[in-house]
């Protein structure tokens, strides 16, 4: 008789590569790397600065991040993110707006259908 064993990979988080903006990233999943943008902020122009310094304290690269997106925007993935730290995951958009550095928006602004 002949038994298969499965064995269950563990899922493979992305990986913060490099911070580009207050709201963009550039992230890898293992053999690729694209441009992720934080869905459902707003960053002022007056709180670039301090939101990208903000954000790369958050993410120093390698950080394991989960994406869940919602959109594309000029080929650029609109997603909301939450760190893997190994506790409870943490959405970085509603972190950002709780600091002060962003405002929030709606995820799908009147008229738009996520994959627009």
């Amino acid at each position: 008789m002949l038994t298969w064993t499965l064995a269950v990979a563990p899922v493979a988080a992305a990986e913060v590569l490099q911070v580009r903006g207050p709201a963009l990233l550039q992230v890898g999943d293992g053999n690729r790397s694209y441009a992720v943008e934080l869905a459902c902020v707003q960053v002022p122009p007056d709180s670039e600065p301090q939101a990208m310094a903000w954000l790369r304290q958050q993410l120093p690269r390698r950080s394991r991040v989960n994406l869940r997106p919602l959109g594309q925007r000029e080929g650029v993935l609109l997603a909301r993110i939450s760190r893997l730290n190994g506790g409870v995951p943490q959405d970085l958009g509603d972190a950002m707006v709780a600091a002060g550095l962003a405002e929030a928006q709606p995820c799908f602004p009147a008229g738009e259908t996520p994959w627009d």
